[in-house]
């Protein structure tokens, strides 16, 4: 169980902060049961609520600093993933996005970047569909080493890459 201001990765909404661990008073919500209140690092103003005993949506707790350096420094170790078929590649993007797993994002990032610059030689655009999966992988992955890392969001790649060829 998650605490009152732990910081988690909800696989729907993304990184969250748990504002509160409560009970509903809605019509229809089950009385007993306990929710998380989840503010969106990236939805300002929003709020959700998720079951604490919910099975349905992963959550895990968000990386603390000495997690995100270790994950960076494995970046280079970090398999791509490489399939043929586009439907079954862009399903394998969904749900490695969904999955809370850091490493998951990296690969679907790694790809990507490998896809796009295949493609880019041989005088091919980038696909939509590349570039969707692609912000959104580095937007999760981001989002949550600058937060573990105190650092900005938008400097992570930058920073990621300093690390790796220094």
């Amino acid at each position: 169980m998650f605490h009152q201001g732990d910081y988690i990765h909800h696989a729907t909404n993304g990184l969250c902060k748990v504002e509160d661990i409560t009970t509903l008073s809605i019509s229809g919500a089950d009385q007993g049961r306990l929710y998380y209140r989840l503010a969106p690092v990236e939805g300002r103003g929003s709020t959700v609520y998720t079951p604490v005993d919910n099975q349905k949506v992963a959550m895990r707790k968000a990386m603390d600093a000495q997690q995100a350096s270790q994950l960076i420094d494995e970046i280079p170790s970090i398999e791509t993933l490489w399939i043929p078929e586009e439907k079954a590649r862009e399903q394998k993007y969904k749900q490695a996005l969904m999955s809370v797993d850091s490493k998951c994002w990296v690969q679907i990032i790694k790809t990507l970047y490998l896809r796009r610059k295949d493609r880019l030689s041989r005088g091919r655009k980038v696909t939509s569909t590349d570039e969707k999966y692609l912000r959104s992988a580095e937007n999760r992955l981001y989002t949550e080493l600058a937060l573990a890392l105190g650092m900005e969001k938008e400097g992570m790649e930058a920073y990621i890459t300093g690390r790796l060829s220094g």
